[in-house]
């Protein structure tokens, strides 16, 4: 054997040995991960979920002990989706793999048109079902979320219930007179002001008080805000 052939030898069989330690990952191991990923993330939903994931292709990725799913940061599911899966040892690879996800739940129609102002009652819902991932993501899906709210646009006879068209009534609506409590070490002291902006309970809005000060303050209830020091 001449030393080139000798050589080629050699190095086709280091290339095949290498090649033979490589233990290449299971495309369906990959696809179980993300698959129970997006099953726990649907958990929170009420509803019954079913996932199918497309299993992804292997070229060099190896056998991986550590396989971490995750979505895009501050991503909502969608039907289509996409999970990266990472490898975090022995060698660091990642993979985007491709699902079709849904959740069968309720959401809810109104039954008669509904006028501003109007408070939402039980009797005026309408409990539909369906794949809740295709709805808006202001869908009503908890009837809590929308029993005894107020309405601040009218909704037509039939339509989805949807949050941004509702408002706590335990909130504080732009120009309203509001009574303004300031409490500090020993003493307690109680004002009136309008209220500049609207805002929910928890949130912090802007109030004029008499004197023509603008202070700012947390909506405690419909009538009352809780002076910040």
């Amino acid at each position: 054997m001449t030393i080139k052939l000798f050589s080629a030898a050699v190095v086709f069989g280091l290339t095949t040995a290498w090649a033979q330690a490589q233990v290449l990952q299971d495309p369906q191991q990959v696809a179980l991960v993300a698959e129970q990923f997006l099953l726990d993330q649907a958990s929170v939903y009420p509803g019954t979920a079913t996932v199918h994931i497309t299993p992804p292709t292997i070229r060099n990725q190896t056998q991986c002990s550590d396989l971490q799913p995750s979505l895009s940061s501050g991503a909502r599911l969608r039907p289509r989706q996409a999970v990266t899966v990472r490898c975090l040892a022995p060698s660091p690879w990642s993979l985007h793999v491709q699902a079709r996800i849904s959740i069968e739940g309720f959401y809810y129609t109104t039954n008669k048109s509904l006028q501003v102002g109007d408070t939402i009652r039980l009797d005026d819902l309408v409990a539909r079902e369906g794949d809740i991932l295709r709805l808006p993501a202001n869908a009503i899906i908890d009837p809590s979320l929308a029993i005894g709210f107020i309405t601040t646009q009218r909704i037509n006879a039939g339509s989805l219930i949807r949050s941004s068209a509702l408002r706590d009534p335990q909130s504080i609506q732009r120009g309203q007179t509001v009574r303004t409590i300031a409490r500090g070490a020993g003493f307690v002291a109680t004002s009136e002001g309008q209220a500049l902006q609207s805002g929910s309970p928890g949130s912090q809005i802007q109030v004029r008080v008499g004197s023509g000060d603008i202070i700012t303050g947390v909506v405690i209830d419909a009538q009352t805000i809780q002076v910040l020091f």
